[in-house]
């Protein structure tokens, strides 16, 4: 019988409920109406300036390494860095047009670069930083 009560208050109580749920829906869209207004002044506040920071190079990019004999007929044989070898070798790439017509990211190697890729004909532009780095001391 204790169930039976129970359940009786249960279904009385959502009656009520369901009620107070029908009368808060007017006020639900009067909210709504007011959400709006809200986000269109949060737009009209400026955004905060970031300061701008430059960005450091790393020193290891920039220490000057000395090129193999092999890697030399192409850049030079002078000590100079990572990034400088890498801007020549592209420049030499472009100069002779080695880079693939329909891959792009293949390089196809002429004598010279042949002997720096270890003897592969074709390289990806990833795998020759790879292949390079072997080069430098």
């Amino acid at each position: 019988m204790a169930t039976a009560k129970k359940a009786a208050k249960k279904s009385a109580a959502k009656k009520p409920a369901a009620k107070k749920t029908a009368a808060k829906r007017p006020a639900a869209k009067k909210s709504a109406a007011k959400k709006p207004a809200a986000k269109k002044s949060a737009a009209k506040k400026p955004a905060a300036k970031k300061s701008v920071v430059k960005r450091k190079p790393n020193a290891a990019f920039m220490k000057a390494m000395q090129p193999s004999t092999v890697l030399a007929a192409v850049v030079g044989g002078m000590p100079m860095p990572r990034t400088e070898v890498t801007k020549k070798i592209w420049d030499y790439i472009k100069k002779n047009k080695l880079q693939d017509a329909v891959n792009r990211r293949l390089i196809n190697a002429d004598d010279k670069l042949r002997a720096v890729f270890g003897g592969k004909s074709k390289v990806s532009m990833f795998e020759m930083t790879k292949l390079v780095s072997n080069h430098l001391k």
